[in-house]
């Protein structure tokens, strides 16, 4: 089987990889020349743990491909996943541009029945839009007999697990509107049946909803979390004990309930964003999604807050460590960060900011340019430093050797985004900490 996959993000490229090792012969298309050809050399534009690995290995094994040219390949595929991306606009709705432009490129050029299949993030109704595009341009070319089918098969892959996620899903949603584009999907996922992975097929309109209120609901329980390590500093309770007291009831369940300084990245701000809008679109107030949001803005300001109440607000020239820039571990994704909030605070208040990321730094440089020292390592970042903080739970930051860190730093408040340091401990090295909750 042959597919093309339009677009070589993170959905993109880890999809078309993971298609390739599958043993499916799959040519990514992108509009970057530069990216295609680093690519082609096995140059990886993102930080995804064993994604690179895979794109040589089925590159070298002529499985796997890269051009910039959709026209000169996309009569030889039997699917076309779109796999671009769908930015908030101003307004926070989705921008659908860079889909429907991919749409209008491949009904200029198709010539024989193609599955067109949406796997970019898109609004309820997007997959039909994008059917009545391709029929119009079609029927303009004097084309009205080539049939073709859309689907949608939206992405459930967590950065820094993207590879893993992929290979092993919890489930394939897929949404059809006819028994041809079943067909075609029901052989493409036939290797991850084989071992007992679900491939759900539903309407079209279902398997798009589902991808909203899927990310909707786990941004839901961190805001809610969050919310509840709040409450729980002001009247004195733990929210780690809260947490595995609710966590082990079967009903909830542990995931996505650690508190924290709130989400970020490419799908969760956008995506509970977006449906928000689309409840709008149809009239009706996403009431809960809105306070989700709300929750989740104010929680990426508290690291800064801890930190300034422990100097009394006195913080102008003070030095502070910052331990993980990307919005989670095991990516170097900087999109909405709570590092990124954190800093612009730091600098508005005159405070030196010494920060250090495994992966991130030449990504944070884009964002932040040189308004702050980028250290070499963790004691590099602390040298002289007043304060650390931690917003990214990398493993490497588990385990410092405490010793060696008040040696170099002038003052002792560990403020941890992730709660991943036990008070006593640091107590015992002589450190003020603050965690959530």
């Amino acid at each position: 089987m042959k597919i093309a996959i339009i677009g070589t993000g993170y959905v993109g490229l880890v999809s078309g990889a993971c298609f390739a090792e599958m043993g499916v012969d799959v040519t990514c298309v992108d509009i970057d020349s530069k990216k295609i050809e680093d690519l082609k050399q096995g140059i990886i534009p993102i930080y995804e743990p064993g994604l690179k690995n895979i794109v040589i290995r089925n590159t070298e094994a002529n499985r796997l491909h890269f051009t910039t040219d959709l026209a000169s390949v996309i009569n030889d595929m039997e699917i076309v996943f779109i796999a671009v991306g769908t930015p908030s606009d101003e307004k926070g709705t989705a921008d659908l541009s860079y889909v429907m432009t991919v749409a209008e490129n491949i009904a200029d050029n198709m010539t024989k029945p193609l599955l067109i299949v949406t796997k970019s993030t898109v609004p309820v109704g997007t997959s039909f839009r994008i059917k009545e595009l391709v029929r119009n341009r079609l029927d303009s070319r004097g084309m009205q007999n080539l049939k073709f089918d859309v689907a949608s098969n939206p992405e459930f892959l967590k950065e820094g697990a993207a590879v893993n996620d992929f290979m092993s899903p919890d489930r394939v949603v897929v949404g059809v509107e006819s028994e041809r584009a079943e067909e075609l999907m029901t052989r493409l996922y036939r290797p991850f049946v084989i071992n007992n992975f679900r491939v759900i097929f539903m309407d079209i309109l279902s398997s798009e909803m589902t991808k909203y209120a899927a990310n909707a609901m786990l941004a839901t329980r961190i805001s809610f979390m969050n919310d509840v390590a709040n409450l729980c500093e002001l009247v004195g309770a733990d929210v780690n004990m809260v947490r595995r007291g609710i966590g082990s009831d079967t009903r909830i369940g542990r995931s996505f309930l650690y508190p924290g300084c709130g989400y970020g990245g490419s799908c969760f701000p956008k995506d509970v964003r977006a449906f928000i809008k689309v409840g709008e679109a149809f009239g009706y107030e996403m009431k809960l999604l809105k306070a989700v949001e709300v929750v989740n803005n104010n929680q990426k300001n508290i690291l800064f807050r801890k930190f300034s109440q422990y100097f009394n607000e006195d913080i102008k020239n003070k030095t502070v460590a910052v331990w993980g820039l990307s919005f989670k571990p095991e990516t170097d994704d900087m999109r909405e960060a709570p590092s990124l909030t954190l800093i612009d605070s730091l600098l508005k208040a005159s405070v030196t900011v010494r920060a250090y990321d495994p992966a991130a730094m030449n990504e944070a440089r884009k964002y932040l340019n040189n308004g702050i020292y980028y250290a070499t390592d963790i004691y590099d970042a602390v040298q002289g430093a007043h304060a650390l903080i931690i917003p990214t739970e990398w493993k490497e930051f588990r385990l410092p050797d405490w010793n060696r860190l008040k040696k170099s730093m002038d003052d002792y408040l560990v403020v941890d985004g992730r709660n991943i340091y036990n008070k006593e401990e640091l107590a015992s090295h002589g450190f003020t900490y603050s965690g959530i909750g």
